[in-house]
């Protein structure tokens, strides 16, 4: 007979969070199984158990399988959705068998006319250590522009992004490595790497620069590259690619916290008032 999992574990497999903010949860009183509160973090979710967060019942990962992890060459006018209620085609539209039989979500997203390297798994976790600004994984982008003011502008507007730029809608943003790859006739081609995303950033720096986009690509996301998958293709992250992963987002390298350091941390003044808070 199954054991279960940690009820703490299962929250971040699920993807609702990581398991240090799933053991806040649980303190704090947020988290039940079956309808009853949940006692501690450490507590064994079974086949079967209804596991809800303020109420709204979890989704849980099915521990009889490997988690997936697939990079996706995302072409242009594809939403980086699960499903779109404009009835547009997905990024899971784009997976093949077998993957397509699987739970899976898109982790971060890149616009509609946007395209390139984007990674889809059902390992909310990781996703979770992707997508949190805390671990700021480095993202390239080759970007095609159009200088309204000509050329001779390009030089000014990458000193503006280099050096940390506030958009027009006030958002004050972090230094952007930027460099000319090329320059033609079709336009000037810059690569560019984010360590913040904003929504919609690049477009944005863009617009407030006098650039106009013409074709936005992301080329690599941390450690992995998207090489020269075709657009619309999908393959498999190799072990070593999501062992990459696991250490760019810090997870692999701490100890499991002890139940006695848990228990310690948890019975502060400051995790004592997170406990007697009223639910959100």
């Amino acid at each position: 007979m199954s054991e279960g999992i940690r009820l703490n574990k299962a929250l971040a497999d699920a993807g609702v969070c990581s398991r240090r903010r799933a053991d806040e949860l649980v303190f704090a009183g947020r988290v039940g199984i079956n309808g009853v509160p949940a006692e501690s973090p450490g507590q064994r979710v079974l086949p079967g158990d209804v596991v809800s967060v303020d109420g709204r019942t979890v989704t849980l990962k099915d521990e009889r399988a490997d988690s997936c992890w697939l990079m996706l060459n995302k072409p242009v006018r594809v939403v980086s959705t699960a499903s779109d209620p404009e009835g547009r085609e997905t990024v899971l539209d784009l997976v093949p068998e077998p993957w397509n039989r699987r739970r899976l979500f898109p982790v971060g997203r890149l616009d509609f006319f946007s395209e390139g390297l984007l990674l889809v798994t059902d390992d909310g976790e990781l996703a979770h250590r992707l997508t949190h600004p805390r671990w700021h994984l480095s993202k390239v982008y080759q970007v095609l522009v159009r200088p309204e003011r000509g050329e001779s502008s390009v030089s000014a507007a990458l000193s503006l992004m280099r050096r940390g730029m506030t958009l027009a809608e006030g958002d004050r943003l972090a230094p952007v490595e930027v460099n000319v790859l090329s320059s033609s006739g079709r336009g000037v081609l810059l690569e560019m790497v984010l360590h913040q995303g904003l929504n919609r950033q690049i477009r944005r720096m863009c617009r407030d620069v006098g650039f106009t986009v013409l074709r936005l690509k992301r080329v690599k996301e941390g450690p992995l590259e998207l090489g020269s998958l075709a657009p619309g293709r999908v393959r498999p992250l190799s072990d070593a690619e999501v062992s990459a992963l696991r250490r760019a987002v810090g997870l692999g390298k701490e100890p499991e916290e002890s139940a006695d350091d848990r228990k310690q941390r948890f019975s502060s003044p400051g995790a004592r008032r997170e406990r007697r808070r009223p639910h959100s």
